[in-house]
């Protein structure tokens, strides 16, 4: 009989230590809406700003349209909360086919609060070949629709 012991939790430190997807030169972005001060591009994109907060409220999408097919090995989100108290779900798609059919990867729902938990970190570990479309849905409130969504991070390797 063989046997293996199997990990439990996240991969090893070698696994996390990540070179992230330059999106930047590898990706458009399409976003619903974004509010002055913070564009997109503070959210995907290392040392550009402070992240993105949606200039309309309710449900939003942010979608990356690669320029060539990529291979995805973890998708990584920050989401941070410090004023209201609210229960956001949030979707992540993806794409083979420019979009015309999308997958489902995850969907979560995380319940925020000023007083004790207000950050949100996510590590998606999958193997995805030949994506063209990542696609992130984030519905900041499930019971408002007057809430702003935010992200703080979305890195992708």
């Amino acid at each position: 009989m063989k046997k293996r012991i199997i990990a439990q939790g996240l991969p090893p430190n070698e696994e996390l230590d990540t070179s992230w997807l330059d999106l930047e030169a590898l990706a458009d972005v399409e976003v619903t809406s974004e509010a002055v001060g913070y564009p997109i591009e503070g959210a995907l994109l290392p040392n550009k700003g402070h992240g993105w907060k949606a200039g309309t409220p309710g449900t939003q999408t942010i979608r990356l349209h690669f320029k060539q097919a990529q291979t995805i090995r973890r998708i990584h989100l920050g989401f941070l909360e410090t004023d209201l108290v609210r229960t956001q779900e949030y979707a992540l798609r993806w794409s083979h086919d420019n979009g015309l059919a999308l997958e489902g990867i995850v969907r979560q729902q995380w319940n925020f609060s000023p007083d004790g938990s207000n950050r949100q970190t996510e590590d998606h570990f999958k193997v995805l070949s030949g994506v063209s479309v990542i696609e992130l849905i984030i519905t900041p409130d499930i019971n408002s629709e007057t809430v702003f969504a935010s992200l703080e991070k979305l890195r992708l390797a």
